[in-house]
């Protein structure tokens, strides 16, 4: 989560400090890496890696068009984000840096369908 002071947009106002909430791209995406969500996303907040997508924390809007377009209901509003993926918060504030902007939607990876919904595969998370 981050705290803004004095901001006019937010989705949250806790005792006059805007919070800005994010959404998370959790293990799931790993080795699937459907890519729905991007053509919805309004500010382009998605980016690339060989196997995962994330959401750049300073660009997401909180606006949850995503959500629903992700086949494998791998994203999450960073407060609803399940307890044994919360580490997903920062993997994708740290990735963010390290992979490309991607705006338009792709074919998912060749084994998308036999990975998804597949437990444990942080192991397979390519960089």
């Amino acid at each position: 989560m981050r705290v803004y002071v004095g901001y006019v947009f937010c989705s949250r106002i806790f005792f006059g400090v805007v919070l800005i909430m994010t959404h998370v791209v959790t293990e799931n995406c790993i080795k699937c890496k459907y890519t729905d969500c991007v053509d919805v996303c309004p500010v382009d907040c998605f980016l690339e890696g060989p196997n995962f997508l994330v959401i750049d924390p300073d660009e997401c809007i909180d606006c949850a068009v995503c959500i629903p377009e992700c086949p494998a209901n791998a994203i999450f509003a960073e407060e609803d984000v399940p307890e044994d993926q919360v580490h997903f918060i920062e993997l994708n504030a740290e990735l963010t840096p390290q992979f490309t902007p991607i705006t338009r939607t792709r074919e998912p990876l060749p084994d998308a369908e036999e990975w998804n919904g597949v437990e444990g595969k942080l192991q397979y998370l390519e960089k």
